[in-house]
């Protein structure tokens, strides 16, 4: 590290820095490439969520470019990328400086900024963003209220124009518009090399100290001939678990009616999904709503008879009451066979007690 970039991150921070920030600045890493990407972060006001999103012709783009942190903030960074300004980044901010604050300190610290595109924010929405003179063009970035957009090695200038455009134009929550984001620039030529990956990250506003419940979606498209068009289905995919998951939660505090609900918005989103209509009848099944829980499980039977084998041995489990008389009527349903196999050989190796004789 130069000197003037020690003294900078000294001063930054007012002798508040964390060791692992005072003592290290970006770097380039040998024989790194260029990430040509373009991306956003960007925070909800209404939510406080914090979020980036990237597409770039480079694998697995979402290891490398964005970082995010609940109550804290969230980085892109890119072109010559620098994976350290994400985790340096966030512990800056963590340590109560702003983005603009951190990022500055940062690039003072980089031996190479002319060929960084970095952007951040904060979790009051502060936002800073720096495109060095040597990112290949076309490179740039815009900002505005509460997020940043930049690209470089685009096909026009017009990219990040547009996914500003998009951003401030689109209603839904923080993950449906910052892909409408990117889908503008794609719209606009996108990367001049085409595209490989894509990655979406949001955090939730406030910090639960329990990181896995903070992440509402982590979603990475390594290698894929479409990558937005898939990270579109993995979103859907990952909101009807979302869903599924606030049933199971209803269901712990025995609201049933709510669990029900939010289990038919989940089929409803991926109603092809033989998973979530299975776990929802079983769960249901287990507290006695079958007129609810048996049409669900006749139609994951009919996606494959893996689940009615799979219900002979949720009893051994603890996952079903231990009741023949209610098992038997779950496997009675269409479909079942494979299931009443199942619990008469369960039986035969005595796991289970005997299936009732038709």
């Amino acid at each position: 590290m130069r000197a003037s970039a020690a003294c900078a991150l000294a001063m930054l921070a007012c002798g508040a820095v964390p060791p692992a920030a005072a003592q290290q600045a970006p770097r380039t890493e040998p024989g790194l490439r260029p990430v040509a990407t373009y991306s956003i972060v960007a925070r909800d006001p209404a939510t406080g969520e914090l979020g980036v999103a990237v597409q770039s012709h480079w694998f697995g783009v979402g290891a490398i470019v964005p970082f995010a942190e609940a109550g804290i903030g969230a980085v892109a960074t890119q072109s010559f990328v620098d994976p350290s300004y994400g985790p340096l980044g966030l512990e800056l901010m963590r340590a109560g400086r702003t983005a603009p604050e951190a990022l500055a300190g940062l690039i003072e610290a980089d031996p190479h900024p002319d060929v960084r595109q970095v952007a951040m924010i904060d979790a009051d929405g502060r936002v800073a963003v720096h495109t060095g003179e040597k990112a290949i063009i076309a490179a740039g970035h815009q900002m505005g209220e509460g997020y940043s957009v930049q690209a470089n090695m685009m096909a026009s200038a017009t990219v990040w124009p547009a996914m500003a455009a998009a951003f401030e134009g689109t209603e839904g929550d923080l993950a449906q518009r910052m892909l409408a984001a990117l889908d503008a620039a794609q719209a606009e030529g996108g990367d001049v090399r085409g595209r490989q990956s894509a990655a979406l990250l949001v955090v939730s506003g406030t910090s639960t100290g329990r990181p896995w419940v903070d992440r509402l979606y982590d979603l990475r498209i390594e290698d894929h001939p479409e990558p937005l068009a898939e990270l579109r289905r993995l979103l859907l995919l990952a909101r009807a678990y979302r869903e599924m998951n606030a049933g199971d939660e209803a269901m712990t505090v025995n609201d049933v009616d709510a669990a029900v609900a939010r289990y038919d918005a989940a089929t409803t989103l991926v109603p092809e999904n033989a998973e979530m209509v299975y776990w929802a009848g079983i769960t249901l099944a287990s507290v006695g709503r079958l007129d609810d829980a048996l049409p669900r499980l006749e139609r994951a039977y009919a996606a494959d008879p893996g689940w009615a084998v799979l219900t002979a041995r949720l009893p051994e489990a603890g996952l079903l009451p231990d009741d023949p008389a209610l098992l038997s009527r779950l496997l009675a349903v269409p479909g079942g066979e494979p299931g009443i196999e199942e619990w008469r050989r369960l039986a035969a190796e005595g796991m289970a007690p005997a299936p009732p004789v038709p």
